[in-house]
């Protein structure tokens, strides 16, 4: 017999939880508390442990998220035609929806099953059957309906994708999105050193223009107290980053990355850039067993360009995967060009969608085209 029982606290997950994620921290309820205490404020959560004759086989990780029209699309100038259909893209998905993983970051970060005790068809069915459930609960406790259920975010060769048929049973629309840029560590790779040495000539002239102008910059990492104490400058300079994003769903409060230090200890690292003992610019890391995730950062836009401090954020990170050993590095998405110019490799991903009203559902697919627009950018090869 297979069942399953919802949860609304990471708090009350069982310990048997943490057993079946392992491998990914992301699902592990320190992380997720974490995430808990300090998540966006239209974000909530719900927590799906499915049993198959009463042993646990499998998780969900569920986010009920709320979509405000003036999140949806930021501050970038357009046309009078395209802010017509932003206002309609706009108007069409705002509302409440349901999102199968976890929208802060990138990644399949929301399913987990035991293979050899349930088939992805059971599994999925069984969440199916779970998103109805919290669907309901949600109508009844807050009276809101929701309005499109995504399941986020799968690669090419995920086995998720052989349950086709259940899919468009549901009604789900497979989509692409934008790639997730990620760096394979070469085993060769002792130092930073030998990293470089594998760069054609072009990027490693590069990489020693952009290690010049980082001269004048301490770089440190800071302690759960250096965070509290440069909370308030840390979150501005995160802003200046996120608001230049086209399309978003969501800002971080301002206590996000004291709260994940707080939980994850050695397993986040946030590292600021100082010139002239102040900060000007940091990006933030999560060690997820062999693989290093790049989390949010910011800069002072002043500094950005003449100290090329993205792009020295880029390789500051590569130095970090190469001497702590790791396999990956993802680099997630958006600026994918720079990414592609360290090394990183576009590996395309997609997600499901369901809009809830039967008529929108059929126009979903070109209406999410629209919101998720194809970037133009051209792949760089920096290798030998």
């Amino acid at each position: 017999m297979i069942h399953y029982t919802i949860y609304t606290s990471s708090k009350n997950l069982p310990q048997v939880w943490n057993s079946l994620v392992e491998h990914d921290i992301f699902l592990q309820t320190t992380y997720l508390q974490a995430l808990e205490d300090a998540s966006p404020n239209n974000i909530k959560w719900f927590y799906v442990l499915v049993f198959k004759d009463n042993k646990a086989v499998g998780v969900a990780v569920v986010q009920r998220v709320q979509l405000y029209l003036k999140d949806i699309f930021r501050k970038t100038k357009v046309s009078c035609v395209k802010s017509f259909f932003r206002d309609l893209v706009s108007k069409t998905l705002k509302g409440n929806i349901l999102a199968v993983g976890n929208i802060t970051h990138t990644g399949q970060h929301g399913l987990f099953f035991l293979k050899e005790h349930i088939t992805q068809t059971q599994f999925l069915e069984i969440i199916f059957t779970a998103l109805n459930d919290i669907k309901k609960q949600i109508f009844l406790n807050q009276k809101k309906k929701i309005r499109a259920i995504m399941m986020k975010d799968y690669f090419k060769n995920d086995s998720i994708h052989s349950s086709k048929k259940l899919f468009d049973d549901m009604r789900f629309h497979k989509v692409v999105v934008q790639p997730n840029m990620i760096l394979c560590v070469k085993q060769e790779w002792l130092t930073i050193d030998d990293y470089v040495s594998c760069l054609n000539k072009k990027y490693r002239d590069q990489y020693k223009r952009a290690r010049k102008k980082r001269l004048s910059i301490v770089v440190k990492e800071l302690t759960l107290d250096d965070i509290k104490h440069h909370t308030p400058l840390l979150y501005k300079l995160y802003k200046n980053v996120t608001n230049n994003a086209k399309f978003n769903t969501f800002y971080l409060p301002k206590n996000h990355f004291f709260t994940l230090k707080t939980h994850l200890k050695d397993n986040f690292k946030v590292y600021a850039y100082f010139y002239k003992n102040q900060i000007i610019g940091f990006y933030t890391l999560i060690l997820n067993n062999n693989t290093l995730e790049t989390y949010f950062l910011g800069y002072d836009k002043a500094y950005q360009q003449n100290n090329q401090l993205y792009l020295n954020m880029l390789y500051d990170m590569i130095s970090f995967g190469i001497n702590n050993k790791f396999k990956t590095i993802v680099y997630a998405r958006t600026a994918m060009e720079i990414k592609s110019a360290v090394g990183a490799k576009a590996i395309t991903m997609l997600i499901y969608l369901k809009h809830t009203n039967g008529l929108l559902n059929a126009l979903l697919k070109p209406i999410f085209k629209l919101m998720n627009p194809k970037q133009n950018w051209t792949e760089r090869h920096p290798f030998k």
